[in-house]
This record gives C-alpha cells, sequence and structure tokens, in this order.
C-alpha cells in the first residue's frame, strides 16, 4: 500500500490566541466550544484579539484531521490529506506546509478555486483548555470532487473528520468514501470531534456509522453525546454498536480502548497542561501510525498517550522532530 491513512477533512489555517475567559464571556463565545461563524463575525473577533493584547502564538495550517495526518508523517507513516483551500494567500501557505509535514494532496493553489480559505481562532485560556470559532470559507463546500479513489485504494484506512457532517456536500464526500472503502477492503475509521457538533447532526453522524465502521475516536461526552446514554460505562458498552473498536479519551484520566474483545485502560502522563488544542488529534494520528506499522492497539495507544502528554504541555497541535523520535525511543527501543 502506498498510504498507511487516507484522512479527508476541512483545511483551516489555525491561528492561537492566549485569552482569558473574562475574553471570553465578554464578546459572547461559548467556553471550550467549537463554533462556526461567519466573515465578517471573525474579522471583528480578530481586531478584538489583535487589541486585547495576548497576540497571535502560532499559525499553521490545520483541521482536526489535517493534524492527525501530520503527526501520523511525523512518527513515519504515509499519509494523504484530501481537502480544499482557495487560491489565495492563506491557501498557499496552507499547502505549502502540509506538503512541507510530508503530507500528500493532489490540491494545488493553481487547481484552487477562487474565494477564501477557512480559518480557525483557537483561544486558549489559563485552564488550558481550547475554545474555537471556525469561519469554514471555501471548505463548506468540500465535496466529492476532492476525492482521489486511486489513492484511497492504495491506503489501509480511511480516516473521516466528523467535522465534515455540518456541510451537505462534506457528508456526501464522506458517504462515498466510506462506501468505496468498504467495498475496497479498506478499513475505516471515524472522529466524533466535538460534543456540539454531535449534538446537532446526530442524524448524519449515525448515517455514517450505518454501515459500520471499524474504529471510532471520541472523548468522553462526545461517546455520551453519541450514544445517549447517562455515564461513560453505558456510552462505552452503546459504542459496541457501531463500532469494531473504538477509543475514548479521557484527558487527564488517560484513555479507554475497546479492541474489539476487551476494554484495555491507558495510564496517562502527568504533565502541566497549558493548550489542549490538538490533543485528540494527535492521539488518532498517532494510534494510527502504530496500527498500520505493525503495533498492537494496545502499544499504539500507548504511544498515542504519551504524544498526547507532550501536545498538551506546550502551545499548538504539533510536536517538533525530536520529540517524535524521543517517543518513538522510548516506547519501541
Amino acid at each position: 500500500m502506498k498510504y498507511d491513512v487516507f484522512a479527508m477533512g476541512n483545511a483551516l489555517v489555525d491561528m492561537e490566541f492566549s485569552v482569558t475567559t473574562d475574553f471570553l464571556n465578554e464578546n459572547d463565545i461559548g467556553k471550550g466550544l467549537m463554533t462556526l461563524i461567519e466573515k465578517d463575525r471573525q474579522s471583528e473577533l480578530l481586531i478584538k484579539l489583535q487589541n486585547y493584547g495576548g497576540g497571535l502564538i502560532k499559525k499553521q495550517c490545520g483541521g482536526s484531521a489535517a493534524n492527525s495526518a501530520i503527526a501520523l508523517s511525523q512518527f513515519g507513516g504515509k499519509s494523504y490529506y484530501s481537502c480544499k483551500v482557495a487560491k489565495d494567500e492563506t491557501g498557499e501557505f496552507y499547502l505549502n506546509d502540509l506538503k512541507a509535514n510530508g503530507v500528500d494532496t493532489k490540491l494545488t493553489v493553481d487547481s484552487a478555486e477562487e474565494g477564501t480559505t477557512g480559518k480557525c481562532f483557537v483561544m486558549v485560556t489559563p485552564d488550558a483548555d481550547r475554545t474555537m470559532n471556525t469561519h469554514l470559507g471555501i471548505t463548506a463546500n468540500y465535496s466529492d470532487n476532492e476525492l482521489d479513489m486511486n489513492s484511497l485504494k492504495e491506503s489501509k484506512f480511511l480516516y473521516v473528520e466528523g467535522y465534515l457532517v455540518a456541510s451537505p456536500t462534506g457528508q456526501e464526500a464522506a458517504l462515498k468514501a466510506l462506501k468505496f472503502a468498504r467495498g475496497n477492503d479498506i478499513k475505516t475509521a471515524i472522529t466524533l470531534s466535538d460534543p456540539f457538533m454531535v449534538k446537532t447532526f446526530m442524524d448524519n453522524f449515525k448515517a455514517l456509522t450505518a454501515g459500520g465502521v471499524d474504529l471510532i475516536f471520541c472523548n468522553e461526552d462526545e461517546a455520551i453525546e453519541f450514544t445517549q446514554t447517562d455515564g461513560f460505562k453505558e456510552a462505552r458498552e452503546e459504542l459496541k454498536k457501531y463500532a469494531k473498536s473504538f477509543v475514548i479519551t479521557l484527558g487527564k484520566n488517560g484513555a479507554t480502548l475497546w479492541d474489539g474483545t476487551m476494554f484495555i485502560d491507558i495510564e496517562p502522563h502527568v504533565v502541566d497542561a497549558i493548550d489542549s488544542n490538538g490533543a485528540g488529534d494527535m492521539f488518532a494520528g498517532a494510534y494510527l501510525f502504530g496500527i498500520t506499522n505493525g503495533h498492537t492497539p494496545a502499544s499504539s495507544a500507548t504511544l498515542a498517550s504519551l504524544a498526547c502528554s507532550q501536545v498538551v504541555s506546550q502551545f499548538g497541535p504539533r510536536l517538533e522532530n525530536k520529540q517524535i523520535t524521543d517517543i518513538k525511543n522510548k516506547l519501541f527501543n
């Protein structure tokens, strides 16, 4: 196989800012949530963030599945990202950053459409929580035109970002890719992405899992919301109906893995958390690297947990190459 993972999702340039809870309250921003906003609102918010004084901490190509594809590539895997950017300066930045991190895509600046590339403002509070306000821009029109079935056919796994369910054309593309994968013995994985997204687009998420998937990634709140249960233990039992295996991340309490036969508790790594942005994306990318490169689900989850602990102890969703090497040496050598 040419690729370990074929990922599909929104292409967003992540712009990260340090703020206080008061700033969020004063600007009517829902803390800890991903909220879709219009372009005018994002322009207004950018001025407020610049005047606030926290400053721009990091600017990187992102989107949930893109972060996971980059993580997998950094660990030594091979990933492909299906996405959509506009023919603008931000789109060029996005594609250059994506390719610099070893991720393949068929999209080029010359082939991109006119429009606005999506941006996500990631606002991090002192408790390490991340709040996202996102203007999708042209990625709202992501469709099956962005799929490359030849590359998908040469992949071990299809990984679908849950945020795609917010767009009718994105939902259609996800369903088409999942159907193709199931018909060509390609394993399938989805992420539930965000509890508010699950609540708002429940029918779309249920449609994605209607044919069964091999793997689901979610956190505790997403699992409870998706299964409509009252607590963690009930949710993890109910998830068995939708996926052959799944991982539920539990923040500072580690994670729980269902490997198809038993539950395995994945121990956390105690760190001083600074920024939770991208922690779930890193977990998914590291885990997918492990299971597509000869490691057991348990050892892959252990790798992912350690990688997450490094991500939350710094700003941004990405690790440096030396950090990646140190993690692999610690666990595999």
